[in-house]
């Protein structure tokens, strides 16, 4: 009987003295000086690059020093696109970090600049670098705020398909508003359409109430007023889904041994038990401190 050998490694690693590994360590981790300091130059430059779009969003600014502004930018974006290149490179698990949020936070932080180069109108979506901001927070010792983070984003996930179904009935009432006032109101007091009356269904039914189109029957200020009080009632049902799972997530983390409070350097993610070294989600080595580990069993 012969053994398969052709299975795959359950976790790819660079040796330890490596470039990539070294990399690695540098630039997903915190738990050295040169990866702390890369954090912060990071953060630096991210905020840099968001300041000068901001900036260049002012007609006065942007009529005297469009050109200089937009040298920078393009200088920022090359800047982070050679550090998403080596962030892909280095990491011993390409395909998870590529797909985890964080992956898709960092490309999202050089595309819009790319595209304003054929839709300039595209150009202040480079905000979206903001989002990244939220990752080196880890510098800040803000360790116990990301795993907060983490958890909430869980929810969301788990509680997708409730929200979208509970969408595609919003839709259907905001549909059978809109339809019942084009009837009632008409063209002749500006519901010209079902589309437009779908747009002051909305407006109703979220309670904003913009006031640029308003029934003018009696019948159309009672279906107003139906459509307030639904509107009401709707805004409390996602709450109530995602107070739930929050809850439940509460109690059962409560029965749950204790895990160390350390995230994942490729995919973010935490719950680990105490004596693990990879990743349970992504398999990506957590190279925890050896003083971390020992203060949690002390726990």
């Amino acid at each position: 009987m012969t053994m398969n050998t052709d299975l795959p490694k359950p976790h790819a690693t660079y040796p330890t003295g490596g470039l990539r590994r070294q990399l690695e360590i540098v630039i997903f981790g915190t738990d050295t000086p040169a990866g702390r300091n890369f954090d912060i130059a990071l953060l630096i430059v991210i905020l840099a690059s968001v300041l000068i779009v901001m900036v260049d969003s002012v007609p006065q600014i942007h009529s005297r020093h469009s050109e200089i502004l937009w040298q920078l930018e393009i200088g920022f974006t090359v800047l982070f696109t050679l550090e998403y290149l080596v962030r892909t490179w280095c990491t011993a698990h390409r395909r998870a970090y590529l797909t985890s949020f964080w992956g898709t936070v960092d490309l999202l932080a050089i595309l819009p600049t790319y595209v304003a180069l054929f839709l300039p109108e595209a150009a202040p979506l480079v905000v979206v670098r903001l989002l990244r901001v939220v990752r080196v927070f880890r510098v800040l010792k803000l360790m116990a705020l990301f795993a907060e983070l983490n958890e909430i984003l869980g929810v969301l996930k788990n509680t997708a398909r409730s929200i979208f179904v509970f969408l595609i009935m919003v839709m259907i009432v905001v549909v059978v508003f809109a339809c019942v006032i084009y009837v009632v109101e008409g063209p002749e007091n500006g519901f010209d359409s079902i589309p437009m009356s779908i747009y002051w269904a909305v407006v109703t039914i979220t309670t904003v109430g913009y006031g640029d189109l308003v029934p003018q029957t009696a019948t159309g200020r009672f279906i107003a007023g139906f459509g307030m009080l639904v509107g009401y009632s709707i805004i409390a049902v996602p709450t109530a889904i995602i107070t739930r799972e929050l809850w439940e997530r509460i109690n059962a983390r409560q029965g749950q041994p204790p895990t160390l409070n350390w995230n994942c350097p490729v995919c973010a993610k935490s719950g680990h038990s105490l004596e693990a070294t990879f990743c349970q989600h992504c398999g990506s080595a957590l190279d925890v401190p050896a003083d971390l580990r020992e203060a949690a069993h002390r726990v």
